[in-house]
């Protein structure tokens, strides 16, 4: 991977003085193709190829379904780099279809959903580093959908899909979890949910382990007669589950560095304060691991560079470029 993208950026630095906001589509043959739009970019990948995203938007109607292995990289959500040009953000939904099994999505800010097996079975779709409106799988033989260190900005259905792995994100109510593992995540829920007189942060989960999370309105949890649950934090209901933790003193808003009314966005810093922060590694997003604030996905940067003034006796400009990829 880390060879490809090395030499994909090189060749977007010999093309971008002509082809700025390029997307560039490696095959996993190393072959690179660059499009103009998102859609054509979806449309001519082989089945296995990469979709690099610079900064900027990239539109893409409900249309545009994904039938085929493709892997889509932006430069980030929430970038601090000097060398990317702002965002990327994918305007609309994205569609995982029958056929794109062990696709993925790193790295963006998606307005939409990410939808997976609307048309039938879709197994190990990746959902990275992105911020995103919700999840919703549409089939439940669908399986092993993994998502990690994302904000999810509302309610994910999760369509009774079984080896789901939910881990380190922040994220709004989760539903349906046919099987599989929900951990170190912060979980928002207030009271404009379908069960307003009982808003449940979690519903309908089903065989799912659930270990080290930080809920919110826990008296609104509804988990499945085979649910194993343990070492959670739950304001307003901390004794909730096996082997709960209790934070003695703790409240909704002095818990938090900046609570932010919950939102679900870079903004709210769910970094415990001081007072509370021996707890950091315990519950919620920050304990465990694989989650960071200066996350950044798999893409190629510039992290040294040295451009000589003037060109060598030979005329030649000996440029010397340093470049590092996202773990």
């Amino acid at each position: 991977m880390k060879r490809q993208v090395i030499t994909l950026l090189l060749a977007i630095m010999a093309l971008a003085a002509t082809q700025a906001q390029q997307i560039s589509v490696v095959t996993s043959g190393g072959a690179t193709s660059l499009y103009t739009n998102l859609k054509d970019a979806i449309d001519g990948a082989a089945s296995g190829s990469v979709i690099y995203l610079p900064g900027g938007g990239f539109p893409v109607g409900d249309t545009v379904k994904i039938t085929k292995k493709v892997t889509i990289i932006g430069i980030g959500h929430k970038t601090r780099n000097e060398n990317v040009d702002g965002n990327t953000i994918i305007g609309g939904n994205l569609w995982f279809n029958s056929g794109s099994d062990g696709s993925a999505v790193m790295g963006c800010y998606i307005s939409g959903n990410v939808n997976i097996g609307e048309d039938g079975k879709v197994d190990n779709v990746l959902v990275k580093m992105c911020n995103i409106n919700s999840i919703q799988v549409k089939n439940e033989e669908s399986k092993g959908v993994v998502v990690n260190q994302n904000y999810i900005r509302g309610d994910s259905n999760y369509g009774n899909a079984t080896d789901v792995t939910i881990s380190n994100n922040i994220t709004w109510r989760i539903w349906n979890i046919g099987s599989g593992t929900i951990k170190n995540n912060t979980i928002c829920c207030d009271n404009s949910s379908y069960y307003s007189s009982s808003p449940r942060s979690l519903d309908n989960v089903n065989r799912a382990i659930i270990n080290n999370n930080l809920f919110r309105n826990g008296s609104g949890i509804h988990r499945g007669s085979d649910c194993q649950a343990s070492n959670n934090y739950v304001t307003n209901n901390g004794s909730w589950g096996d082997d709960p933790v209790t934070i003695e003193g703790a409240t909704e808003v002095n818990l938090f560095q900046n609570l932010n009314g919950w939102a679900v966005n870079p903004i709210s810093n769910f970094h415990f304060t001081q007072d509370y922060e021996s707890y950091e590694t315990k519950v919620g997003v920050y304990s465990g691991t694989s989650f960071s604030d200066d996350q950044l996905p798999p893409t190629p940067y510039i992290v040294a560079k040295v451009i000589p003034e003037k060109t060598d006796a030979e005329g030649k400009l000996n440029i010397k470029v340093r470049v590092k990829a996202g773990d």
